[in-house]
């Protein structure tokens, strides 16, 4: 077993899609970044990552590369998926949380287990997302950004 874990943070901003697992959420405020800014997918594939050893998300998609401007980072992760298959690991398990103020994600939250668990190619039942708010206090409660975590367990395939 390969134990990994990451953050990944994004500022909201006006005028950009507000994008997590996968999922487009109404609001007013999108995050910003090279790709689509997917922080929850980013803290995903980036914890997978770091459990193969293979470093972090920017040595292998960097926000230089053309290629992944405006990027869906499902598609990152699939790579990363396919990285970690061909390692001969698979996911035990996914947990993750997302730090967000506002808007509500508890009506996402199953939708975006569905996206994860596919492009990491495992059942959903693997794939844990919670999300809580800032409450007010810090970057997150000031509606100036949103961050996610995740930690994930790699089995090796039999």
């Amino acid at each position: 077993m390969r134990i990994g874990q990451s953050t990944d943070i994004h500022r909201l901003v006006e005028g950009r899609k507000l994008i997590l697992g996968g999922v487009e959420i109404p609001s007013d405020l999108g995050l910003l970044g090279h790709s689509d800014a997917d922080a929850l997918t980013h803290a995903v594939a980036e914890a997978v990552l770091g459990a193969l050893a293979l470093g972090d998300l920017g040595h292998w998609f960097p926000d230089t590369d053309p290629k992944w401007e405006g990027a869906d980072s499902q598609i990152i992760l699939r790579e990363v998926a396919r990285m970690m298959d061909e390692k001969g690991y698979r996911i035990g398990n996914a947990d993750a949380l997302i730090m967000i103020e506002k808007p509500k994600m508890a009506p996402h939250i199953e939708q975006m287990r569905r996206n994860l668990a596919a492009s990491l190619g495992c059942d959903i039942s693997r794939i844990s997302v919670k999300a809580t708010r800032g409450e007010g206090l810090g970057f997150v409660g000031r509606r100036e950004g949103v961050q996610a975590f995740a930690a994930v367990l790699l089995e090796e395939k039999e």
